[in-house]
């Protein structure tokens, strides 16, 4: 899987996340948020260079379990995994090469 357009419809469970094997980009935010719009070019971009990695594009709001067990304040918030553990964590990314070089950290 490659980048994520679209949030996912359904939230997955942390447990299902913690289980994720190899590299995945957690990326929380909310369609109509400016701030994760500005991003998405950004992350397009980055991810361009590792099609193989798994991006999982999750609406974040008040009451949502899976956002709250990673303490996501501010969107958009990425979370770079490595088997289901976080490795890195960028809030609001300004350029491609931030999100490039987090992409880099969890993957062989």
């Amino acid at each position: 899987m490659t980048y994520q357009a679209t949030h996912w419809a359904t939230e997955p469970t942390r447990q299902a996340i913690d289980a994720l094997q190899g590299a995945s980009l957690l990326e929380f935010g909310a369609p109509w948020c400016g701030h994760c719009q500005r991003a998405q070019p950004l992350i397009q971009s980055a991810l361009a260079a590792f099609p193989g990695l798994s991006h999982i594009k999750v609406e974040d709001g008040p009451g949502r379990p899976l956002g709250r067990s990673y303490r996501v304040k501010l969107w958009p918030t990425l979370i770079f995994l490595r088997d289901g553990q976080e490795v890195a964590r960028l809030v609001r990314p300004e350029n491609a090469q931030l999100i490039s070089d987090a992409l880099a950290r969890i993957t062989p």
